[in-house]
């Protein structure tokens, strides 16, 4: 098998689709290596195994709407844009969403993906309720009330065991509008960074670090939020763009401030577009939203190196949160994504100078992209990192759900 980008052939040396909780269950306490896959929309080796490979898919697809709570519970493998249609169908939404639909509600949550806005948290943000499958096959139930294993486990990076549930904070349905500026000088975004990442409920930026402009802005405001502001000299758009100037916006959710479902609207692409696979690679590094301008011209200083690279470099905001591992651990953020040519050898080559560059502002890497784990020292971007690294030894003392990349960011688990 090969991840959705194609960039990598997993390890594993035998495939299982579990049709029920219990056969899950069953394999993974009498697997020495297990590891589940969802959508494989991730570009590293965090979901890499050579043992056995559970593949989400066939487990019952559940949506529950709980409305006198607010929540809905789900299957870990359903994919996000089967899991809009339904709360929608019963007139409730979720808080954000990520720029495609089809990626998986386990995968993401579990590697910190995230939307935007700067009063919006990540789509772990949502969770209030996870179920796991632990190393020895038990399962296990954590809340909020479970405090410091419930604070480690959402976003757990497949270290603390698979997840085959989320109970989910829901809100009303609402209404959006999304509207694209371009031509946005770069002197007036640093200066005025702030103001403009919180001009809308969702605000992107896409560049790729060259000339003296950022090409597009994507702003995604309520339907009740006062009318879409034109930004410091950006010019609205007046036909629908692509993020790549060179593509169609066929697949691209309605712009033009013409009013839409949120599901319609948060994401960049629709719901009925399926991505092709093969064609692109990505990295992401996440740090303090205060940061943002001076990192921003740290990395226009590599453009020249960067942009030949590149098909385009997205720019977010995203709330703290209080999950260990999470990216946005109790700092509000902005979020720097790349979005590589297929050219591993020399994204890889460049990743380090990059990350260098970025290091001075305190980047944490996104789990599930292409990153160099030796540039990082994770217990200091990461206040509880030692106590995560000891809730997994205690429920995975064999490493059972470990592989090289996990080995990396945590040190080669011993058995007890």
């Amino acid at each position: 098998m090969k991840n959705w980008a194609g960039n990598l052939e997993y390890s594993s040396a035998e495939i299982q689709r579990p049709t029920s909780v219990n056969q899950l269950r069953e394999l993974v306490a009498k697997a020495p290596k297990v590891k589940a896959l969802g959508s494989r929309h991730s570009f590293n080796k965090v979901a890499d195994t050579d043992g056995t490979h559970i593949l989400l898919d066939a487990l019952p697809q559940e949506v529950v709407l709980n409305k006198e709570k607010s929540t809905v519970k789900v299957s870990g493998g359903i994919s996000y844009g089967a899991l809009c249609r339904a709360v929608e169908e019963h007139g409730y939404a979720i808080h954000n969403l990520a720029s495609l639909p089809h990626i998986s509600v386990a995968g993401a949550i579990q590697t910190g993906t995230h939307g935007s806005g700067v009063n919006n948290p990540s789509l772990a943000g949502a969770v209030v309720g996870i179920d796991l499958v632990r190393a020895n096959g038990e399962q296990v139930t954590l809340t909020a009330a479970d405090d410091d294993e419930f604070l480690a486990s959402v976003v757990g990076i497949g270290a603390l065991g698979i997840v085959t549930g989320l109970e989910l904070a829901v809100r009303p349905s609402f209404q959006m509008r999304q509207r694209v500026l371009t031509g946005l000088p770069w002197d007036r975004a640093l200066a005025n960074f702030q103001d403009i990442a919180s001009s809308a409920y969702s605000v992107s930026f896409f560049t790729d670090y060259t000339g003296d402009a950022i090409p597009q802005v994507w702003l995604k405001a309520l339907d009740s939020e006062p009318a879409l502001p034109d930004l410091f000299g950006a010019t609205p758009a007046t036909t629908a763009l692509h993020p790549l100037p060179d593509m169609s916006a066929e697949n691209c959710t309605e712009q033009l401030d013409i009013a839409g479902k949120w599901l319609d609207r948060l994401p960049h692409f629709r719901h009925e577009f399926t991505p092709s696979n093969g064609e692109e690679l990505q990295s992401e590094f996440l740090l303090p939203l205060h940061h943002a301008p001076a990192a921003l011209q740290a990395v226009r200083g590599l453009a020249e190196k960067l942009a030949p690279l590149l098909f385009i470099s997205e720019v977010r905001t995203i709330a703290a949160d209080e999950y260990w591992l999470s990216p946005f651990y109790r700092q509000q953020s902005v979020a720097l994504h790349f979005t590589w040519k297929p050219l591993q050898t020399e994204v890889e080559a460049i990743l380090p100078e990059l990350e260098e560059a970025l290091r001075p502002f305190g980047a944490r890497p996104h789990w599930g992209k292409l990153f160099t784990p030796g540039q990082y020292d994770f217990g200091a971007l990461y206040p509880r990192f030692e106590d995560f690294r000891a809730l997994v030894q205690t429920n995975d003392p064999a490493g059972k759900f470990r592989n090289g990349l996990l080995d990396s960011v945590l040190g080669v688990a011993v058995a007890s």
